[in-house]
């Protein structure tokens, strides 16, 4: 059983939720979300907000609460193969009732497939907030180009 290593990023301005599933090897290294330097997440979302990409935690962290971004993911603590979202077993969800008690979420996203399904069976039935499925920034998604990613997650604005 592995344990989500990472805390949520969001504050009291925090206006949108982005989930992923469970974070990848790389990012669990790395100590933050989306820290595979293949995935997309960070350069979408710099190019939607026009800003550049943040490299550092420290950058990131600022970059997301000042486009009152919250970030977390569906799992708390799962069994998982490496980074394959098709290997995870033995779900324990995590509680969002600490982000949308504290920070005002107009909407809810997930990146990709896996974070939606995971969603809907584990998150969904307890706060009963729809959430929009993204298409995944990852680079295991390589039919999505940066420049298909961007138009599409553009709806986050």
């Amino acid at each position: 059983m592995i344990q989500h290593p990472i805390e949520p990023v969001y504050d009291k301005n925090s206006k949108i939720l982005i989930l992923g599933s469970f974070p990848s090897v790389k990012s669990r290294e790395a100590g933050f979300f989306y820290g595979h330097p293949q995935n997309r997440f960070w350069k979408v979302l710099a190019a939607i907000c026009e800003c550049e990409v943040p490299v550092t935690i420290e950058e990131k962290k600022v970059f997301l609460l000042e486009n009152h971004i919250a970030v977390w993911d569906v799992i708390r603590s799962c069994d998982i193969e490496g980074s394959s979202d098709s290997s995870i077993k033995n779900v324990i969800p995590n509680d969002l009732g600490l982000i949308l008690e504290e920070a005002d979420i107009k909407q809810i996203y997930v990146n990709g497939k896996k974070a939606e399904q995971l969603y809907q069976k584990y998150i969904f039935p307890k706060i009963m907030r729809k959430a929009i499925c993204l298409p995944s920034t990852s680079p295991a998604n390589a039919a999505w180009s940066l420049k298909k990613l961007t138009e599409e997650w553009r709806k986050i604005m």
